[in-house]
Order: C-alpha cells, then structure tokens, then sequence
C-alpha cells in the first residue's frame, strides 16, 4: 500500500499533480452518488409512502452539509500541518498533529450530537419542513448524528493519508464503504421493514467500517505507534484550527448562501426546480475535478514549504492552475457537447431540458473564476495563510449571493438573472484572491528573508 503514496518533494510535478487530484475528484463523485442510493432506495422499497421518505431525508441535506462542510474545512488544517511537518522531516510534529486530528475529531463529533439534537427541530421548522414529513426527518437525522463521530473521525483520517501524497487509500476505502452502504440499505429497508431510520443506520455503520480500516492503516504504516500514545498537543491544535477553522467557516457560510439561492429557484416553480437539480447533478462531476487541484495545490505547497523549496511552490501554482484548466475545460465542453442527452437521463421534458442546460452554460462559465480562486486560496492555505482567503471568499462569493438574490433578483425574477449570480459572485471572488495573493506575495518574501512561519507558527 505505500506504493500508492506521490513523493511530493523530489522529482517532476507536473504529472504527478493528476495523480493525485484525480482520486481525490473521483472520491467526491462516488460520494455523490453513494449519498443518492439512500433517496433512491427509500424512494423506491420503503414501506411508507414514498414520496414522505425521500422528502424527509432530502429535508436533512443542508444541516448535514453545513455540518460536514465545516468539519471538512477544519480538516485542511489537519493537511497543511502534517504536510509542512513532512517537508521539514520532523517525526515527532507529524504523529501530534495526527494524534491531536484524532482526538479533535472524536470530540468535535460528540459535541456536535449534543449541539444539533438541542436545535434541530427548530432547524427543521426553519426550512419549512412540511408536517406530515417533519417527524421522519427529525428521526432520519437523530440516528445519522449518532454517527458524528465516526464520520468526522473517518474525514480527518482521510486528510491525514491526503497530506502524506497518497489519495488513492481513502478512494478504495470509500469505494469499498460506498458499496457496503447500498448493501446495507437494502437489508435494512428490504428485510427488516425499516424507513429512513435503515438508510441512516446502514450510513453510520459504513463510515465506522471505513475509520476503522482508516485507523488500522495508520498503526500498519506507524503513523501511529500505539493506541495509548494517542493524546491531545496543545500546540498542534491551535495550528491546525489557525488554519482549518477559516476554511470551515468559509464552507459552511458558502453552503447557507446557496441555501438562499435554492429558496429563489424553488420559487420559480417546479419546472424550474427540476431542470436545476438535474444540472447541478451533472456539474458537480467538473467540480470535484477542478477543486482537488486546490486540494493538490494546498498539499504540495505545505510539503515544498516545510522543505524550504520555495522555487518549487511558484511551479506548483502554474502547473496546478494550467492543468485544472485544461483538464476542467475539457470536461465541461464534453458535457455541453451531450448536455441535453445527459439531461433528458433526469426528465424528459423539452422546456426542463433546455433551462437546464441554459443553467449549464451560465455556470460552467462562472468554474472558470472558481477554478483560479480555489487554485489560488489552496496555494495560500499551504503557506498557512487562510483566514484572508476565508474572509475574501465569504464576501465575495456568499455575500454577493445573498444580495443579489434579495435585491436583484427581486427586481427581475427570472432564472437567467438568478443563473448571472454564479459568474458575478465568482469573477469577483477571483478578482479579490488575486489581488490578495500580489499583496501578500508569501514565496517573495520568504526568498527575501522575511519570516511567515508565524502565521502558522511552525519555527
């Protein structure tokens, strides 16, 4: 399994960029799609009405996505940290930083179960939740949050092996979960009768499963000696949040504007409604592709960092952001050249297909900027600077988003006006990170003998 790890320090870059991003895009994928079996299989064996099920578990998607966004976004601390760590060779950081992700990763997932289950009927009344779906989501959701743990302890685990240069373990760990989780679901809303209480209970075991197998790989590789050395560095902790907290902040914020945006669709009506979510479906595959170049572009420049190669770290931002463009235009003129075909696969209505792929359009135009400013905030998260890009993102992306939709939309309520938000939010955003980037400058005045190890404090 070691031969599945990228030597990130040595050697040429540019095609072990893909190499790494690939898996990483892929994962995301297969997350998509294995999170749909849960809606697919209560929409079609559950022994309740149906259309309830898949409501009830669909209902849940934004908390469950604004909780795990923010986690996820910690975790990148996790990345740069072990990945600086890794570049400067020093043992000892290395198995804190995994140790401390461990044990922040257990007790963040406790306190989110507690946190969540004294709110979440009020989260739920906040989204509108019908009555005769409400109390099968609130129970779908009491059983998914039993999992917190394991589920932020399996994504942090998955950032830890990330870090190291290898993305394909937590791939085949996460095809192999993915697989038991439809298994899982089966059996229990088959066999055993069960609802969204059996499509929750068959997601908590498979992320179990997949930290277990996580955790076994990381005592077989002796990144972790002992099961009793496991404990909590103080020091460490504050590093990893310095620069993941951020980056959580900044997904969770970014998933509550398009909560905003996906109110102002609903209200345009069911046409509408279903033309969207067939598009977003299909965009998500360019993405996932484009946003593990950031990911990969974080990790290098955390290892290149920590080794001094500053050189290095400039090549890695121009090969991460020639590659993710080729790679991502690629993809989106394949998917516009079959675009109505791939639509027609969700509905088959002419009038849903064409404002779909219209909602293609407009928004692989908007990943162009997405792709330089996620290319160019993962270059900067592995200097460890990260609350600026935060900052800048959350202002340029989700506070455009909500105004535009309180205030421009308001005065022409159409889905093209509403579709222009995704370019305008993120050209902007683009702008700003750039212009972030030209000041802070950090492999300029790192070669010029200035001191950013303090941002993360490191030295």
């Amino acid at each position: 399994m070691e031969s599945t790890k990228i030597d990130i320090l040595n050697g040429s870059i540019y095609n072990k960029l893909p190499r790494y991003a690939l898996p990483i895009a892929l994962t995301g994928i297969l997350e998509q799609l294995f999170n749909a079996s849960d809606v697919a299989i209560v929409g079609n064996f559950a022994s309740m009405d149906r259309t309830v099920a898949i409501a009830a578990v669909g209902a849940n998607s934004p908390i469950i996505g604004m909780i795990l966004n923010l986690f996820i976004g910690i975790s990148l601390g996790t990345n740069v940290v072990i990945a600086n760590a890794i570049g400067r060779k020093d043992k000892k950081e290395i198995s804190k930083a995994i140790y401390t992700s461990i044990i922040m990763a257990i007790i963040g997932g406790i306190i989110m179960v507690i946190v969540v289950e004294g709110i979440i009927g009020y989260l739920l009344h906040l989204l509108s939740v019908p009555k005769e779906v409400y109390p099968y989501a609130l129970i779908y959701m009491r059983y998914y949050l039993l999992g917190m743990p394991v589920i932020f302890l399996y994504n942090f685990e998955t950032a830890v092996f990330r870090s190291t240069g290898d993305t394909k373990t937590p791939l085949l760990v996460l095809i192999f979960s993915g697989i038991l989780n439809v298994l899982l679901n089966l059996f229990f809303v088959i066999v055993f009768k069960m609802n969204v209480n059996g499509v929750a209970i068959a997601t908590v075991i498979a992320n179990a499963i997949s930290a277990i197998i996580l955790f076994c790989l990381l005592i077989k590789r002796n990144y972790i000696i002992s099961f009793y050395d496991i404990k909590l560095d103080k020091y460490c902790l504050k590093k990893i949040l310095k620069i993941g907290l951020p980056a959580g902040i900044q997904s969770a914020v970014f998933n509550l504007a398009n909560i905003v945006i996906q109110s102002a669709i609903n209200s345009l009506g069911t046409e509408v409604m279903a033309a969207s979510s067939a598009a977003f479906n299909i965009e998500m595959v360019v993405y996932y592709t484009f946003n593990s170049f950031s990911q990969a572009c974080t990790t290098f420049v955390g290892q290149n960092y920590g080794a001094k190669q500053i050189k290095r770290c400039k090549r890695i931002l121009g090969l991460c952001l020639l590659e993710d463009f080729m790679i991502s235009l690629f993809l989106m003129m394949m998917i516009l050249m079959f675009g109505r075909s791939l639509l027609g696969i969700f509905n088959s209505h002419p009038e849903v297909i064409e404002t779909g792929y219209s909602r293609l359009k407009l928004v692989f135009l908007a990943y162009l900027f997405s792709m330089l400013y996620e290319v160019m905030s993962g270059y900067l998260r592995g200097f460890g600077i990260s609350f600026m890009p935060a900052i800048v993102t959350i202002l340029g992306v989700c506070g455009v988003r909500i105004l535009w939709v309180y205030f421009v939309f308001e005065g022409s309520k159409t889905f093209f006006t509403l579709m222009m938000v995704y370019p305008v939010s993120l050209a902007l955003t683009a702008i700003l990170i750039f212009i972030l980037l030209i000041i802070d400058r950090p492999a300029y005045r790192f070669e010029k003998g200035g001191n950013i190890n303090e941002r993360i404090n490191i030295e």
